[in-house]
C-alpha cells in the first residue's frame, strides 16, 4: 500500500508528466498547422508528399500525447478519490485494497497503470491478433 508521502511524490511525477506531454502536444499541433497554412507552395509532387507525411506524423503523435494527458488525468482523479495504486481489475473482482494494491515499481515505471501486471497480461491475452 502506498502511503501518504508516496502518493505526494507520485502526483508530482504525473504532474511533471502532464507538463511535459502538454508542452511537446502544443509544439506537434503548432507545428502540423504551422506546416499545413505554410504559404509557400511545393515545387514538386514529392515536396508535398513529404510535407503531408510529416504533418500526419506530427498529428499521430498529438494524439497519443492526447491518450497519455488523459490517463495522468484520471490517475490524478484517482489520487483524489483515494484509489490511486489500486488495480481496477482486482477490485472489480473483489479483491481487498491490501491484494489489489499495484506495486510501486510499476507505478515508477507507469504511474497512470490502472492495473498490476498479472491483470495487464490477462488484458493483452484477451486482446484479438
Amino acid at each position: 500500500m502506498l502511503n501518504d508521502r508516496d502518493i505526494e511524490l507520485f502526483e508530482r511525477l504525473l504532474r511533471d508528466t502532464e507538463n511535459r506531454i502538454l508542452a511537446d502536444y502544443r509544439h506537434l499541433t503548432e507545428e502540423a498547422l504551422e506546416n499545413f497554412n505554410d504559404s509557400r507552395s511545393p515545387q514538386h509532387l514529392a515536396e508535398l508528399g513529404t510535407d503531408a507525411y510529416e504533418r500526419e506524423f506530427s498529428l499521430r503523435f498529438a494524439e497519443s500525447d492526447q491518450h497519455a494527458l488523459e490517463e495522468i488525468r484520471d490517475a490524478i482523479r484517482r489520487i483524489d478519490e483515494g484509489t490511486y495504486g489500486l488495480c481496477e481489475d482486482c477490485l472489480a473482482t473483489g479483491r481487498s485494497n491490501t491484494k489489489a494494491a499495484i506495486p510501486k515499481t510499476r507505478l515508477r515505471e507507469i504511474p497512470y497503470a490502472r492495473t498490476c501486471v498479472a491483470c495487464e497480461r490477462e488484458r493483452e491475452a484477451r486482446k484479438p491478433g
